[in-house]
């Protein structure tokens, strides 16, 4: 029996990277999986992927922040699929990589509307559903991707931080709420460190968050340098957690923040 069979699941931000990596180790395990993303071609390829290596995805084009989109994903969910167990919230964006005294305002909300208000949408939406599904007496779990930075602060990403930080409170009034609703969902956080993904890759080679002076190969080596295990991480490790929260394996963990980094916060 894989780790999640029976469970549904919905992946935001599915096209690449973490969320990429979530969705094929859920489907691997026996979850039907729906895939949202912006990207509709990566999203397609990635539902078609799983699909040929046996699993169950569909995808769906899905802007993260607009609530009527949000209420579709889930009803796609409930209609395809009997209901709703598990929620991903990973979709988001890097920053300008401006100091707070540039950084307009337009960009702040973005990066914020992005980052964080998708995810209390996500949490919204997915407390509404599951609701459902546990009172069948099935168990939930809705986990959000957060950062280090969620946790740390770093010069020119003031919005990344704060919308990351506010995840990991808002994943804590979240896995409170429910627990005390007696409704059988806990949510947490993942905190990872840097990982290969294509969104890192950018945002090195735009030199987010580098002091002047510094180009991609330097930025490289020094976020490398800052992991004591010696290496940036690879997204099939984060999914790991990700398959971990969603398991009944998991079954006495709610609120928490599962840091993920490579010993960075560690020092």
């Amino acid at each position: 029996m894989g780790r999640v069979s029976g469970k549904v699941a919905i992946v935001t931000g599915a096209a690449k990277g973490i969320g990429a990596a979530s969705a094929k180790a859920l489907a691997r395990e026996g979850a039907k999986v729906v895939c949202s993303d912006f990207d509709e071609p990566g999203g397609e390829a990635l539902a078609a992927e799983i699909q040929r290596l046996g699993g169950e995805a569909i995808f769906v084009a899905h802007d993260v922040t607009s609530e009527a989109q949000w209420e579709n994903v889930v009803a796609v969910a409930e209609k395809r699929f009997g209901g709703l167990h598990i929620v991903v919230n990973n979709a988001g964006i890097a920053p300008e990589g401006l100091p707070i005294e540039e950084l307009s305002l337009e960009s702040w909300r973005h990066t914020l509307a992005v980052d964080l208000d998708s995810v209390f949408l996500g949490c919204k939406h997915a407390i509404r559903t599951i609701k459902k599904t546990t009172a069948t007496g099935a168990k939930g779990s809705i986990i959000n991707i957060s950062s280090i930075m969620g946790l740390i602060g770093w010069p020119h990403t003031a919005d990344y931080n704060a919308a990351k930080g506010g995840v990991r409170l808002l994943t804590k009034c979240a896995a409170l709420e429910c627990a005390g609703a007696g409704y059988d969902i806990r949510v947490n956080s993942i905190h990872p460190g840097y990982i290969d993904t294509p969104l890192v890759r950018n945002a090195i080679a735009n030199n987010v968050g580098a002091e002047d002076g510094i180009g991609p190969n330097e930025r490289m080596e020094m976020l490398v340098s800052l992991h004591p295990i010696g290496r940036l991480g690879v997204a099939d490790e984060i999914a790991n957690m990700v398959l971990f929260l969603a398991s009944d394996e998991s079954s006495f963990v709610t609120g928490a923040e599962m840091v993920v980094d490579g010993g960075y916060t560690a020092r």
